[in-house]
């Protein structure tokens, strides 16, 4: 398979890189209470979403890690599933 037989198929394509949720609403924290927001960027398991999921940025994404941790910690989120 040629190169332009790759190109037509879309197997050279890379997405677009989502643009982080929190730089766009101009967020400084993240705050672990708010629960509702930690929630979409935790799977059904429980697991934080890495960051090529997630589409934060590194420095959100590490601030985002740490809020959810925190939010365990105090039960707001749970270790794992049922």
């Amino acid at each position: 398979m040629s190169e332009k037989e790759k190109m037509d198929r879309g197997h050279m394509r890379r997405p677009k890189r989502k643009a982080c949720a929190f730089c766009v609403d101009k967020v400084e924290h993240i705050d672990y209470k708010d629960v509702a927001k930690l929630r979409r960027y935790v799977t059904e398991r429980a697991k934080i979403l890495p960051r090529r999921i997630s589409g934060c940025c590194a420095k959100h994404q590490r601030q985002l890690t740490v809020a959810i941790k925190r939010a365990r910690y105090i039960a707001l989120l749970p270790y794992s599933a049922d």
